[in-house]
This record gives C-alpha cells, structure tokens and sequence, in this order.
C-alpha cells in the first residue's frame, strides 16, 4: 500500500510514514494510490461481528503490512474497550426509514474519540518501534481537540500542543482539552477564528525548518489514518441495516469534510451508499458549494454548532483530487487560486459529479433548535446542535425505499445551553464526567502570529 500526495510533488510514502507525517510536504494530503475494496462476501462476512472486528477488517488493508495483523487487531480493541456502549456506535431508529448512528460513546463524547482513540495508540506503537518521538500539532473548532487530548496524554512518544480559537467553544467542550493537565499536554487560546488556527497548523508544516525541528505530526482529519477509522462506521452501520444486498444512504453534519469523505472512501471500497446528505450551519461554504456551485469564502460566524464553524475546510482536496482525475498538478493549482482568491471553480461536469452523489442543506441558529425541538417532542431523542443538523439534512434528502442514517457526532450534554434553549431539557454529563465544571484549567493565550506561535511549541515540545 503506497501513499501520495493530492499535489502530486511529496514523496511517496508507505503507511507508518504517512501516520506520523500528517500533511504531506508539498501542502497536500496523502490518499492511497489504489483504494482497496471489499468484496459483497467480505461485507457479508461481516454481519453479526463485534464493532472492534468489522473496524479491523475494514482497515487492514491500508497498512500495506506494516504492523502485524495480529497487533493491529490487539491496538483496535484496546481503543474501544473503554467506550460507554457496547456496541460502540449503536444504532437508533428515529422512524420507518430514518436512523440515528451514535457516535458519541467514547471519553470524550464525540465522534473523534472513535478514531483518535486508534489514532493515539498507533503512534505509541510506531514511535516505540522506532525508537523516536514527535510533536503533534493540531488545530480544533471544539471537539477534535479534546479528543486529541484524551489519546494522547501521558504517552511517552508524544507532546501534543493543540490551538483552539478563544471564546469560540462550548465550556463542556473547552475544558474538556484545558483540564488535562498532564505534562505532555500544551493548550493554546487563540485570538481569532479556527480558520485562523488552521492556517497556523498549515504554516508550521509548511515551514520545513521548523517541521523538521521539531518533528511534527497531526492527529486532526487531515492524518489519513483518522479516515481510515472513520470509514469503519460506516460500513458496521450498513451492514446492520442489510447490506451488501440492501443500499443505504447517509446524512452528515460536517464543517471540515472529513467525516463525509470517510463515508465516500467507504463507498469507494464497495460499500453500498445511495448517496449522501451533509448538513452545515452558517458556515456554509459546503452547503453553497454542492447546491449551487458556490465555493466562496465568507467571514466565519459564531453560532450554536461551533465544531462547523469553518469556511475553509481541509478535507474537501481529497475529494478535489478525485474530481481532477486525480491530477496533482490540477488540484495544487485550484487549491493555490481558491486561497489566493477565495473562490473555487471547479466546471459543471465537476461539480455535477460532486453534487448527484452529495445533496446539502444549510441551516441557521433557529433552525438548529427547531429542529432539536421537534425531535425531542416527536421522537423523545435528545440531540445536540450538530447532529441535529445532520438529522435536518437526512429528513429534507430523503431517497425513496432507502434507509438513511444520520450520524449523531456529539452527546447534547456537550451542548447543555443550546439543548435547553430549544427543548426546555438540560441534558446532563455522563458520571466520568460530572466535576468537569469544577476542575482546574491550563491554557496559554496567544495573538493569531505565527512566530509567537512557534515560539511557545518550541519551548514546550520535547521532540526538537
């Protein structure tokens, strides 16, 4: 199994390299060059099988061999042992045809515990292997962060260092990353919005000095080993509801695209989708793109779903590469124009190509808990404002005679103030997590600068 780059000029590279590498040198993300697929036997052979065995066999065949099989499966089942369900991500039946995945089980009650889980123990068993350490740098509109966090703490092989913008998350989900305290954990308050904080991301990296220096890595969407795991879901979900001999379609509330792109590399690999639903909020730069061929980008919003508050969102190269024929060239030169000009064209067989496979739906704050609202009183499910933008868009994109699943991304107890504004039910933590309002915090603020920003990571990291 070979990496390469959606640029086309970074080398080449083969699994454990592309895992501790993030983002490729030439500023793109590394996709497989061959996608592997599964069979129809292979997908049937996975019904009735434990979450931690379909995520294994969906996976493996991205390590091109690389870890042992028999390791590999150990390092999975050690990361889900722990989640508060054991199903994992079980499913919820909202009415005759419409479900509710849920992804928000793990430590940190959102969907990126289910691959950040993975993720953090597959470093250490690199890192140990190699007899190395490195500095994992990450950006976060809320949840990313925190679940970062959680995989990463008090491992050995690893300083994480990870950027939220200032006043722009939920309290549940700031002090989710601020009360870690261990000492390999660094928490940066930035001045300005998380597109501010990814370009801070993407600067580091892109200075390959200082990447170098300090060896950094990347846990967050753009590290292709988060949408490996990511993909896993969304076979375990399909495979429940009949296939390989029944399709099923998804809805998607997504900011930075890449829980979407996972569902499309599951498809890729012959899983049975009809199509896809993804939801935004404000932010809809991904709304305006699949509906009307508006990719433009507007002011970033705060609003009431903060993990999709994103107007520049990462992962949608990776499916630009595919639009290009998966030409390098291509995608490098509309990705430099889209950043120098804020607007991306793409054609109308492009973007016709995108937009039959990929439905969307934009919805405003009082959108957002309408519908929590009629949830809570039609269904008596209780959703936080992301997912509650996933279960708008599954609900207006519905394809006649297909299941749709829309994935629940974050328990409504992250979300207690939205949650009650729009139902009058204040959802509480889970009991791991009952004194989080009461403990001590550790953050440093910082101005959007990227040399102050450099500055504090090399003064915490201990890689360099």
């Amino acid at each position: 199994m070979r990496y390469v780059s959606t640029r086309g000029a970074a080398p080449v590279l083969g699994f454990a390299d592309v895992l501790l590498a993030g983002l490729a040198r030439d500023g793109g993300l590394y996709v497989p060059e061959t996608v592997p697929t599964l069979s129809h036997d292979d997908i049937r052979d996975l019904r009735g099988r434990p979450y931690a065995e379909v995520a294994t066999r969906v996976m493996l065949p991205f390590l091109g061999g690389e870890i042992a099989e028999d390791d590999f499966a150990g390092l999975v089942a050690d990361a889900y042992e722990g989640f508060g369900h054991r199903a994992v991500t079980p499913l919820r039946q909202l009415d005759s045809d419409l479900w509710l995945l849920e992804l928000f089980h793990g430590p940190t009650l959102a969907f990126k515990d289910v691959a950040l889980q993975l993720l953090g123990r597959l470093f250490d068993h690199v890192l140990t292997k190699r007899g190395e350490r490195v500095t994992i740098v990450g950006a976060t509109s809320g949840d990313t962060g925190a679940a970062a966090i959680e995989a990463c703490r008090d491992r050995a092989s690893i300083d994480i260092v990870i950027l939220h913008p200032k006043g722009r998350v939920s309290e549940v989900q700031r002090r989710q990353m601020t009360t870690v305290l261990s000492p390999n954990v660094h928490n940066v308050a930035i001045e300005g919005t998380f597109d501010d904080c990814q370009d801070l991301v993407k600067a580091m990296f892109n200075d390959a000095a200082f990447r170098d220096e300090m060896r950094l890595s990347a846990v967050n969407s753009i590290n292709w080993a988060r949408i490996m795991a990511q993909a896993a879901y969304y076979v375990y979900a399909a495979v429940q509801l009949g296939a390989p001999e029944r399709e099923v379609a998804f809805a998607v509330p997504t900011g930075n695209f890449g829980n979407v792109y996972a569902g499309y590399l599951a498809r890729q690999m012959g899983l049975p989708i009809a199509g896809f639903a993804i939801g935004t909020n404000e932010n809809d730069i991904l709304a305006r793109f699949f509906g009307a061929d508006d990719m433009s980008v507007r002011p970033v919003k705060p609003t009431l779903s903060p993990s999709m508050d994103i107007q520049v969102s990462s992962n949608f190269e990776r499916l630009l590469f595919d639009l290009y024929d998966r030409d390098g060239r291509a995608t490098a030169e509309a990705m430099t124009a889209f950043r120098e000009t804020g607007r991306l064209g793409v054609g109308e067989n492009r973007w016709r190509a995108a937009a039959d496979l990929i439905k969307s739906t934009g919805i405003d704050d009082v959108g957002t808990l309408e519908v929590i609202a009629a949830e809570q009183a039609e269904t008596g499910e209780l959703l936080d404002p992301h997912s509650a933008i996933g279960v708008a868009a599954a609900r207006e994109h519905r394809i006649a005679g297909v299941p749709t699943v829309a994935l629940a991304t974050a328990h409504p107890a992250k979300f207690p103030d939205a949650v009650q504004r729009a139902c009058g039910i204040r959802p509480e933590l889970p009991k791991r997590l009952a004194d989080l309002l009461q403990r001590e915090e550790r953050a440093t603020p910082l101005p959007n600068d990227l040399a102050a920003v450099q500055a504090f990571v090399r003064g915490a990291a201990r890689a360099g």
